[in-house]
This record gives structure tokens, C-alpha cells and sequence, in this order.
């Protein structure tokens, strides 16, 4: 595929399951310092894609950063980032499952999710040019919807709608700074609200994962993945101004009581609340989330596969999973991560969005040390990244993901953090030494 094809399946990764998703109450949890979790987010996330496009230059190779950290830092390392990246995109193909189903049926979100995970999958065994097609048109259309809806709030007077009701249930008048400061969290909830952000930013790493499928990745996958981030973050931007002016957090949160005018609402998403409280046709917002969130999926399930295609050549997981269909996608491989998906789609209690968050971060920290010691190296092809950018990526993703761990366990159970250390950390930490006692003292 060419440019069009790597840079829809980016902006079709980073429009899926995080603008549509929950993350926005988060976000607005902080309070008149919302941008500033928003910004925060954005800047990790753009240290991140050089760094990534740096590494991607010099290796145009299935894989990601599994693969570029084991070509600069070591074995282990690089297993540190497969593993983060497995776990990270099984709980974001489960956390797209479940925002489609709250947008399609209400009622029945788990039974709908599990079906999209499963037709997914499907369509994913057929191979990659059909993804990357379907993605771009799913792209372009997601991206025209959103930027319609932007004008229209924007250009519409603030008025909070059926949102126009306070604690006690009495209609009250709000003010603009009520949708713009409010919030319980302030200044304290910026780490935890950029957290839930990244989630909404991290699909270009999509991209670096097809350096075997695309013509000239040394130029076409850094180029991609600066596009693909300049357009999602203009149009987010705009969303979350348009969700605090009209919306705010109270908004998002508000439960109705059965009775009231607006009662039947209480089961709105984020942006059909901010459709609703604006005139626009909510069906147009679930019409185009649902696509998005499909096409977010077909994606990532996508590189989740590669990268376990990439790991299992490696011999750090089963060599089956290494089996390609004559289509050339990794079918065993995408359907074991199918099947912990929808496993993951039955949970209670534990945020999904921030256990992705916690280990995608992890696989970008990894990202981050490896275009660090590749530049101090001299090995880098055609982009140099400053290392202060890939230090600061590097700092911000371990930050955030120490944040979003614990945040994670929400009315869940208290061993989530521990879990996800054991299988991060521990399992690439067991393996590298048995391999290491198995081959003898000199060995890496």
C-alpha cells in the first residue's frame, strides 16, 4: 500500500473506540485544566511518533517496537515492548468491542461486542489490502463527520439542552465558565485525564507496524504517521472545547431520573449527548461511531497479529502463531488475541482504557530508549530525532503509565496493577533468563 492506505489505517486507529469512548469524562474531570491534559497527551504522543518514524526509517520491519527493541537496546527490552503491545491492543480491541456495543444496543452491549470481535477477525483473515482500504474510506468519512458536527456545535449558542438541571432536580442557568472549569478534580486530575487522552492517540502505532506492506516505508511510514496525527488532533481539539462548552462535566455524568422529559437519555454516549444538546441528528453520531469503532478494530487486531507474527519468528511466543493464511495475515495469531479479547469484554469492574493505557505506554517508553540509543549511535537513516524529544517521550510515558496502572483497578480487583507488572515485566524477565542459563555464561 502507499501513503493513503498507511495514513488512513492511522487516523481510522486514532478516531476508533477514544473519541467515542468514555475517556472525555476523564478528561473534563480535570476541571479548567482540561487542555492542558489534552496538550499533555498530544505532546507525548508526537515525541512518541518521531521517535517511532525515526526508528521505522532505519528498520521498515513487521514489529514495531518489539522489534526496534531488540535491534538497539536487547532482547529483552524489545520482548518488554511485545508483550506491553499484546496486552495493551487486546484490551483496546476489547474496549472498541464494548463502545460499539453501547452505541448499537444499549441493552446488549456484551453480546454485541462479541460479535464484532468475532467478524472482525473474519474480515482480518482476508488480508491486508482490504483492511487498509476499508480503513482510509472509514477514515476519510469519520473524519468529515466529526469536522460537520465541530462546526456545528461551535457555531451553535452555549445551552446545556436537557443537561440544564442541577442536584435537586430544578432547572437552572448556567454560565460559560460552568462548562468550562467545572469538574472535581482540578489541576490534581490533569496526570490521570491525560492518561485517558493518550488512549485516543495511540493508533499510529498502527502504522509503524507495517514496514513489510507498504511501498518505500522509509519515506511513506514516518510521513503517515505526522499526517495521520495533524488531522486527529485538530479535530480533537475540537471536540473536547465543543463537549466543555456545551457539555461539560456534569453533563457527562448526569444520571435523570425515569419521568423527566429528558429521561430517556440518561443512555447517550459523550458525543450523542453533545449532538443532543446541540440539534444535531444523534443518529448520525451513532451511525459514524459504530463505523469508526469498526474500522479502529479491523486495524488494530491487525498490528496486534503482526506484532505476534513478529514475536512467535522470534521464537518468544509459539512458533504456530507465526502461520499465515494465503491471504498473508496471521489468522492464528489475530484469533488468540480475538478470543482473550471477548474474554476481556465479560470483565467487571476494571478500566479497560487504562490497562491499554498503562501497557501501550510501557511500549512506547520502550520506543522512546530505543531512538535514544540509536541516535547516540549514529545508526539512524533518514530522520534524526533530537534526544531531548525522545527523552521527554520516554519520561512522559513512564509518568503516565505509573499513573494509569493503579487508576485501572477502578471497582475492580486490587491485583490489576500487579498483574499487568507480572506479565510486562515478568514474563520477558523469566524467559531472557532461562534463555541466558540454557545458552551459557556468555551469552546477551
Amino acid at each position: 500500500m502507499g501513503l493513503l492506505g498507511a495514513t488512513g489505517i492511522g487516523v481510522g486507529s486514532m478516531l476508533g473506540a477514544g473519541v467515542f469512548s468514555d475517556m472525555w469524562v476523564d478528561v473534563l474531570a480535570a476541571g479548567r485544566w482540561y487542555l492542558l491534559a489534552l496538550a499533555l497527551a498530544a505532546a507525548i504522543a508526537i515525541a512518541n511518533a518521531l521517535s517511532t518514524a525515526q526508528l521505522a526509517a532505519a528498520h521498515p520491519v513487521a514489529g514495531g517496537s518489539y522489534a526496534y527493541g531488540r535491534a538497539e537496546l536487547s532482547h529483552w527490552a524489545g520482548h518488554v515492548a511485545g508483550a506491553a503491545f499484546l496486552v495493551g491492543k487486546t484490551a483496546s480491541v476489547a474496549v472498541g468491542a464494548v463502545v460499539l456495543g453501547t452505541y448499537v444496543l444499549p441493552g446488549h452491549t456484551q453480546g454485541v461486542a462479541t460479535a464484532a470481535i468475532a467478524l472482525v477477525w473474519a474480515l482480518n483473515a482476508r488480508g491486508i489490502t482490504k483492511t487498509a482500504w476499508g480503513a482510509t474510506a472509514i477514515a476519510i468519512v469519520v473524519s468529515l463527520a466529526l469536522a460537520v458536527l465541530a462546526v456545528v456545535v461551535l457555531s451553535a449558542p452555549v445551552s446545556l439542552s436537557w443537561f440544564a438541571w442541577s442536584a435537586d432536580g430544578e432547572a437552572y442557568e448556567p454560565t460559560v465558565l460552568d462548562f468550562a472549569f467545572s469538574g472535581p478534580g482540578g489541576l490534581a486530575q490533569v496526570p490521570v485525564a491525560a492518561a485517558a487522552a493518550f488512549f485516543a492517540f495511540a493508533g499510529y502505532a498502527r502504522i509503524a507496524t507495517l514496514g513489510e506492506e507498504v511501498r518505500e516505508p522509509e519515506r511513506t511510514i514516518p510521513r503517515a504517521i505526522v499526517i495521520a496525527l495533524a488531522v486527529v488532533l485538530t479535530l480533537y481539539v475540537a471536540i473536547a472545547v465543543s463537549l466543555a462548552l456545551h457539555v461539560g462535566y456534569d453533563g457527562l455524568v448526569a444520571v435523570l431520573e425515569p419521568g423527566t422529559d429528558a429521561g430517556e437519555a440518561i443512555t447517550l454516549a459523550p458525543l450523542e449527548r453533545l449532538a443532543d444538546a446541540v440539534g444535531f441528528p444523534v443518529a448520525i453520531v451513532t451511525a459514524t461511531a459504530a463505523l469508526s469503532v469498526f474500522g479502529a478494530m479491523l486495524a488494530v487486531l491487525a498490528g496486534a497479529g503482526r506484532t505476534a507474527m513478529a514475536m512467535a519468528r522470534e521464537a518468544d511466543l509459539p512458533s504456530a502463531l507465526a502461520r499465515q493464511g494465503g491471504s498473508g495475515a496471521p489468522w492464528l495469531a489475530e484469533a488468540v488475541i480475538a478470543v482473550a479479547a471477548i474474554a476481556l469484554v465479560w470483565t467487571q469492574g476494571t478500566s479497560l482504557l487504562l490497562v491499554s493505557v498503562a501497557t501501550v505506554l510501557t511500549y512506547y517508553a520502550v520506543a522512546n530508549a530505543a531512538a535514544i540509543a540509536q541516535r547516540r549511535a549514529g545508526r539512524t537513516a533518514t530522520l534524526r530525532v533530537p534526544v531531548a524529544a525522545s527523552a521527554f517521550g520516554l519520561v512522559g510515558c513512564v509518568a503516565l503509565a505509573i499513573v494509569a496502572a493503579p487508576s485501572a483497578v477502578g471497582e475492580g480487583p486490587a491485583w490489576v496493577p500487579w498483574a499487568l507488572a507480572l506479565v510486562v515485566l515478568g514474563w520477558p524477565t523469566v524467559a531472557w533468563t532461562m534463555r541466558r542459563r540454557a545458552s551459557g555464561p556468555k551469552s546477551r
